[in-house]
């Protein structure tokens, strides 16, 4: 059984029709990446998954439980952490004060067993922050407190949306490295991205995404060999 599977998935805002008969796997421990231009549908599927566009058909199941329809509330207690591209930190919150209140206070707490001081080995930077406020922090910092505070929740599988978006080359492969840490230690990732060779050396398989239907399914490996395919969906 998938760790978190979509079957179907029909997602609308509003009147407009946005993901269309979307279908996807993700298995425990593996990175799966999401890939496709500007307005392919990735940010909705993303969205769909947590519950804050919820799909109108189609199912959504975490463990083989259907998830979709439920409040975000929910999902995130049911396993799915998600990291925002616009990172959403509490500014006038300390980075101590941002992980405290996403600390998981519901169920055993068996299921990753984040605390604050696994996240500062994770991410040292926001140790030396700890009493910062977190609107004074860089882009970079912000999107490791976002990750970190996500954290918290001790997910089973992290929803990031285009974490790579406009950071520095440096900071960028900073994170690259922070996730490949993350996915040693067998969290199970989902990285919606245009940033191709952010995730080459991260992913374990790749959807790409085109007016919200999936066009290409395979192997990092296989997408990384086939320039075809880089080109005429990613032009790249």
């Amino acid at each position: 059984m998938a760790l978190l599977e979509l079957s179907h998935v029909e997602t609308y805002y509003e009147d407009s029709h946005i993901l269309f008969d979307l279908s996807l796997t993700v298995e425990a421990g593996e990175v799966v990446c999401l890939l496709g231009r500007n307005g392919a549908g990735k940010t909705t599927t993303v969205r769909s998954i947590v519950g804050l566009t919820p799909p109108r058909s189609g199912r959504i199941t975490l463990r083989g439980r259907d998830v979709a329809g439920l409040a975000p509330f929910r999902i995130a207690r049911l396993g799915i952490g998600f990291v925002p591209e616009d990172r959403r930190v509490f500014p006038n919150l300390t980075v101590h004060e941002n992980l405290e209140v996403a600390r998981q206070t519901w169920g055993s707490g068996a299921t990753g067993g984040w605390t604050e001081e696994r996240v500062f080995e994770l991410f040292p930077i926001l140790r030396e922050r700890r009493r910062q406020a977190g609107g004074t922090l860089s882009g970079g910092e912000q999107q490791m407190l976002t990750i970190a505070r996500t954290l918290m929740g001790n997910p089973q599988v992290l929803l990031l949306d285009e974490p790579s978006e406009g950071l520095a080359p440096l900071v960028v492969e900073t994170l690259r490295q922070q996730l490949g840490r993350l996915k040693a230690s067998g969290l199970t990732l989902v990285l919606a991205e245009q940033n191709v060779r952010f995730v080459s050396e991260l992913g374990d398989r790749v959807y790409i995404l085109e007016k919200g239907m999936v066009r290409y399914q395979g192997s990092m490996a296989e997408f990384i060999a086939d320039a075809e395919v880089r080109q005429a969906y990613l032009a790249v």
